[in-house]
C-alpha cells in the first residue's frame, strides 16, 4: 500500500529549506507520496503567528490534513523542532502516524538546556536573529548546522536562503515564538507501542549536542542510528544515509 511522508523542518525554516531532498526522497520511495508542510509562522505561512506551544503547532497540521485528500495514518520524518512537533503528534493521536523519525532533536525530559542548544553558539544564534543582513544571517546559520559545504558553497547556498527570506522571512517575533515553543517542551516519558519510531542523529551536530538524541533513544527505548560526520541539517549534509537507514527501518 502506498504510504504519505509528511516532512516537517526545524525553528526559523520552511519547506524550501530541505532543498534536493524531496526529491530525493520520492526517487527512493517512487510507490509513496512525499509532501512538505510547513509550521505556522514559515514559509507559506510566513505572516502567521508563530503558536509558543508544540502541541498548537499539532493541532495546525491536523488541520490542514483534514480537510485534504489525504487521509491518515501518515509516516512522519521531522528534523529539530519539526521533530518535537512529530513526537506531540503520534503520542496524543497514534492513530493518525504510522510511524516517525526523528532527526537531530531534543527534549526537556531527557537532556540539559545546556545540551539542546549548546552554550558556546548562543552569540552565533544571537548575532542570526538580530542582523539585518539576510545572506549574513543564512551564512551563519550554515556554518553552524551543515559540515558538508565548504565556504564558496555555504555562501552561494546562503544566498539562496536569503531570496527565500526576502519573500517569505520569519519575523523576529516569530523566531523568538518558536524557540520558547521549543525550549517548554516537556516531552511523554513513554511513546505508543503502536507507532514505529527512529532516531537518527548527526554525530557532528554543534547545535544540538549528540548527547540529546542518544538519551530520547534511551529514554523510550527506541532504535538510534548515528553518521559520524554529519552536522545538524542532517539531510543536506547525508541525504541518501538517512534514505537508507529509513529504508533498512521502515
Amino acid at each position: 500500500m502506498a504510504r504519505t511522508w509528511v516532512l516537517l523542518r526545524g525553528l526559523i525554516r520552511e519547506s524550501r529549506h530541505w532543498e534536493q531532498f524531496p526529491a530525493q526522497f520520492q526517487a527512493a520511495f517512487p510507490d509513496d507520496r512525499v509532501i512538505t508542510l510547513d509550521l505556522p509562522g514559515n514559509g507559506q505561512l510566513c505572516e502567521a503567528r508563530s503558536p509558543t506551544r508544540v502541541e498548537d503547532m499539532v493541532a495546525h497540521l491536523r488541520s490542514s490534513l483534514s480537510g485534504g485528500e489525504l487521509k491518515p495514518p501518515f509516516h512522519v520524518v521531522a528534523l529539530s523542532l519539526g521533530a518535537m512537533v512529530a513526537v506531540s503528534w503520534l503520542h496524543d493521536y497514534p492513530g493518525e502516524v504510522a510511524g516517525a523519525v526523528l532527526m537531530n532533536t531534543s527534549v526537556a525530559r531527557f537532556s540539559p538546556f545546556w545540551q539542546r542548544l549548546r552554550v558556546q553558539n548562543y552569540g552565533q544564534v544571537l548575532q542570526a536573529l538580530l542582523t539585518p543582513d539576510r545572506v549574513r544571517k543564512e551564512a551563519i546559520i550554515l556554518a553552524l548546522t551543515s559540515n558538508r559545504l565548504d565556504e564558496s558553497a555555504r555562501l552561494e547556498l546562503a544566498k539562496r536562503w536569503a531570496d527565500y527570506a526576502a519573500t517569505h522571512g520569519v519575523t523576529r517575533t516569530n523566531a523568538l515564538r518558536q524557540l520558547y515553543a521549543a525550549a517548554r517542551f516537556r516531552a511523554p516519558a513513554s511513546l505508543p507501542d503502536s507507532v514505529p519510531v527512529l532516531v537518527l542523529n548527526g554525530g557532528g551536530d554543534r547545535m544540538v549536542d549528540p548527547r540529546c538524541s542518544r538519551a530520547l533513544a534511551e529514554g523510550w527505548e527506541v532504535p538510534l542510528r548515528v553518521n559520524p560526520d554529519a552536522g545538524h541539517d542532517l539531510t543536506l549534509d547525508q541525504g541518501e544515509w538517512v534514505l537508507e537507514q529509513i529504508g533498512d527501518w521502515h
